[in-house]
């Protein structure tokens, strides 16, 4: 039987960030088609990929906000991890095949001391089963041929880790981390250091940068929505950034450093900003300040910033507030 043809829609330039609770089982680039279908919007990208194992925050970006998608790339993340202990598997989560057993007996002391001996720097030796290319091919590819490649270990930082329960072999933590960090190995090393042996059986992305899961929706909730109501919901264009001190231009000086032209400024040195021009208040890109000139990153183009600013723009949510 012949399948019917998809339906056509109109795209058109959406600009902002939602803030998507991604479901299991997804990878971060089928709900990015999804979401970007239901608000007909010409350009779109993610922040970085979130296992399909893995639900919570992901950050859509669809318009002006795609050019700074990086910083959330960059960013540091947290995330509530659930561990089994006593069971390794083959991928170091609930999906591989478990290849030893060990009995669990730890207590509470033990658990501080596993999980504290993998706070800060740490080096982690990134697993087959990640997307993580070696000669332009994921090394997930090989692992499913059944090939180990050599790997090189990589520093990232675990800024806290907190015990959130307990019971029998089941534990789960909350983990506040640099990028790169993979949690499926932190589980595995912990598991190791505790002398049981464990893997990563769930997976929750709580925050990344300055967003957390507070404002996000599910693409259930989405569907069930009018286009009025989806569109309400996108974050400012300068989200990504909330947590970065800003600096508001007047319009002469705004209209220049659009241009890409650098500025005089009477502050500090800072290494990354968001620029405004005067109210009402339209955010123009990021930059920098060195030796007291201020040197555009990313911009908008006039016409971005001239869309933000219209009437016929969709409705805006509560703007974030400023950094101090």
């Amino acid at each position: 039987m012949a399948q019917p043809a998809r339906q056509k829609i109109s795209r058109r330039p959406v600009h902002g960030v939602l803030l998507l609770d991604k479901p299991l089982g997804w990878s971060s680039n089928d709900a990015l088609q999804k979401a970007k279908w239901l608000l007909r919007a010409e350009k779109a990208g993610h922040t970085g990929t979130l296992d399909p194992l893995a639900t919570g925050l992901l950050p859509l970006c669809f318009g002006a906000a795609t050019k700074f998608s990086q910083i959330s790339l960059d960013a540091d993340k947290a995330y509530r991890a659930t561990l089994r202990l006593g069971q390794r598997t083959t991928t170091g989560d609930r999906e591989g095949t478990v290849t030893e057993e060990r009995p669990v007996a730890v207590d509470a002391a033990q658990l501080q001391a596993a999980v504290a001996r993998f706070t800060g720097a740490i080096a982690q030796l990134p697993p087959m089963h990640s997307a993580l290319k070696k000669d332009g091919k994921a090394l997930y590819e090989y692992a499913r041929a059944g090939t180990v490649v050599e790997r090189t270990p990589r520093q990232v930082q675990i800024h806290a880790i907190d015990i959130v329960g307990w019971q029998d072999a089941e534990l789960v933590i909350d983990v506040r981390c640099s990028k790169g960090t993979y949690i499926r190995t932190l589980a595995e090393d912990i598991g190791e250091a505790l002398g049981c042996g464990a893997h990563l059986s769930a997976l929750r992305r709580t925050a990344s940068g300055p967003l957390t899961l507070a404002g996000t929706v599910t693409l259930a909730d989405l569907e069930a929505m009018d286009e009025a109501a989806r569109l309400a919901l996108l974050q400012p264009v300068d989200a990504l950034l909330a947590d970065w001190p800003q600096v508001v231009l007047d319009a002469d000086e705004a209209g220049r450093f659009l241009t890409g032209l650098r500025r005089r400024l009477l502050q500090p040195d800072a290494p990354a900003l968001r620029v405004y021009g005067p109210q009402p208040r339209a955010f123009l890109g990021s930059a920098h300040i060195t030796a007291g000139e201020l040197i555009p990153d990313r911009l908008l183009s006039p016409a971005e910033v001239q869309s933000l600013l219209s009437p016929l723009q969709h409705p805006a949510p509560e703007p974030l507030q400023a950094a101090a």
